[in-house]
């Protein structure tokens, strides 16, 4: 697949979500969705996908070593099936979800659209329940007092 591909894909999923400038998308590569920036990206060395990397916001001090071992934990036990990952953007220090998504899977707007949006919920959990969560419910976290679900 190629760069065009790519950037069909992306004018595609511009007209299902109803964003008038597909052009100014393609020259920033980045949208708002559901209130967290995105970038999407395409990479000459990995011409058969293209990439998409949520921004879901920012470790508070203190909470970093177990924030970094939840990431882990769900690096290993739900997004290495989706050729996704959470990390670190090295610039701002926040965290981030990198997604892979092959072409060959037939991805089109519609597709890259219900993805964005489920990964929107991903955030929101992350926000809610460990980024920005109280310090009371951050501790039983801290604790293990979760589970993985997998749906």
């Amino acid at each position: 697949m190629s760069f065009e591909h790519f950037e069909n894909v992306v004018r595609d999923v511009c007209e299902v979500v109803g964003l008038p400038d597909a052009e100014h998308v393609l020259d920033t590569r980045a949208i708002e969705v559901e209130g967290f920036d995105v970038r999407l990206d395409h990479f000459e060395n990995d011409q058969d996908a293209m990439y998409v990397n949520f921004h879901y916001g920012t470790v508070t001090a203190g909470r970093t070593l177990v924030i970094f071992r939840l990431m882990l934990e769900a690096n290993l036990l739900i997004y290495a099936q989706d050729q996704a990952q959470l990390g670190l953007d090295t610039d701002t220090g926040g965290i981030i979800l990198i997604v892979r998504l092959p072409f060959a899977d037939g991805i089109d707007g519609n597709a890259v659209a219900d993805l964005l949006s489920h990964y929107a919920e991903h955030g929101r959990y992350w926000r809610r329940h460990i980024i920005e969560s109280s310090d009371e419910m951050f501790a039983g976290i801290a604790r293990g007092d979760y589970m993985w679900l997998r749906a």
